[in-house]
């Protein structure tokens, strides 16, 4: 269960669009409070007071990962996510926010109902399932993303129309080649042109009772990512990944070793909470 602790949105958080049903752009009431999600145990720290929710985003994508033998620990090698702005989705927010309940399981219902948006070297993988137990699931090999060009063009928004869940395209995640995670809000308008080229300043378990996702693996942790002091990070400064959902490896004994070269991937979803000065 989400426990919640309160940051109050600020006003620069002014205007934000999600597609059909939610057609026309919306102000923001300032007066919402927004709410930093808790595991119900140990936390993450809270962002500095100094600091402004620009976005709340669900990405949607995949973990990599490697493993050296059949004995040995997964390594984890970074992440591909495409990002969608569900800020204007929050509960409470006049005319587009969501119920709670369906907010707060928003990663779930994005992993279990919306192909994952990334150029799979098997596309089939990347078909929504639906639920678990319609699920064969595949193996980890089967996720993987086309190394070189991961992310399709141009990326489509979101629409879940079932479930009220319509999000414009926010921008990516990847890891750049320095194995840094990085954040382009190319998508985003207000304000434009964010980016974040960060480094793990902590990170806590997911609560017990997280979406295991696709494989069945468990969720992976929640973070807090700070700048790494690059110069690359454009008016943000901190990032939050919670409620994540899936995206934990397999063991290296189920997987096995892999090829030079290879990776194997697990989806996941998660909120991304972007905060700038």
């Amino acid at each position: 269960m989400l426990f919640s602790k309160t940051v109050a949105i600020v006003a620069s958080i002014a205007t934000a669009a999600v597609a059909a049903p939610y057609q026309k752009r919306c102000k923001r009431d300032p007066a919402v409070a927004i709410t930093l999600p808790s595991t119900g145990s140990t936390d993450l720290p809270a962002p500095d007071a100094n600091l402004t929710l620009r976005y709340v985003a669900v990405g949607h994508g995949i973990q990599n990962y490697t493993c050296a033998t059949a004995n040995a620990t997964a390594v984890a090698t970074g992440a591909l996510a495409v990002l969608y702005d569900v800020t204007p989705l929050y509960p409470g927010t006049p005319d587009t926010g969501l119920t709670a309940d369906v907010f707060n399981k928003i990663t779930s219902t994005v992993l279990w109902e919306s192909a994952i948006p990334l150029n799979l070297v098997n596309p089939a993988a990347g078909v929504p399932t639906n639920s678990a137990s319609t699920t064969t699931p595949l193996a980890e090999t089967a996720y993987q993303a086309d190394a070189s060009n991961p992310f399709p063009s141009p990326i489509p928004d979101l629409a879940l129309d079932s479930q009220g869940i319509n999000a414009k395209y926010l921008g990516v995640h990847y890891f750049d080649a320095k194995s840094s995670p990085t954040f382009d809000l190319a998508g985003g308008a207000t304000p434009a042109g964010l980016f974040f080229s960060g480094a793990k300043l902590g990170g806590v378990k997911a609560p017990t009772d997280a979406d295991k996702g696709v494989l069945n693996t468990g969720a992976v942790d929640w973070l807090q990512l700070g700048d790494n002091g690059r110069g690359l990070s454009k008016s943000l400064a901190d990032v939050y990944r919670v409620v994540t959902a899936g995206g934990v490896a397999e063991a290296c004994s189920v997987s096995g070793a892999s090829n030079a070269g290879e990776t194997f991937s697990v989806p996941y979803t998660a909120q991304y909470w972007f905060y700038g000065a």
